[in-house]
């Protein structure tokens, strides 16, 4: 199993259009080969640099399965918008790939 991770400072007040985006977007994970779960965690604010952590979380079957997602007309479509919203960011988002250390 496979977990990848994206890290977003989304700066205070953008917090409602940041969860829009994600709620209304149009989502083909469940199609790719090796997916299984998504979710979307809202983390602590950070009062002093102005912005609240969120991060993506999608569980796959595999390395190779979410290599091949990154890689295909799917992400591409996924993203393509990706600029157009109010949402302001602090920085771009930071990716983090874990693979799942068996029987641990």
């Amino acid at each position: 199993m496979y977990i990848a991770m994206n890290r977003f400072k989304v700066q205070n007040g953008s917090e409602e259009a940041f969860e829009n985006v994600w709620k209304n977007r149009d989502s083909s994970l469940s199609e790719m080969q090796g997916f299984k779960d998504f979710h979307l965690l809202r983390g602590s604010v950070n009062e002093t640099e102005g912005y609240t952590l969120f991060a993506s979380h999608t569980v796959w079957a595999s390395q190779q399965d979410f290599v091949a997602w990154t890689k295909s007309e799917n992400f591409r479509a996924a993203h393509r918008n990706a600029g157009g919203s109010k949402v302001h960011y602090l920085g771009h988002p930071q990716f983090e790939g874990f693979s799942v250390v068996e029987g641990a």
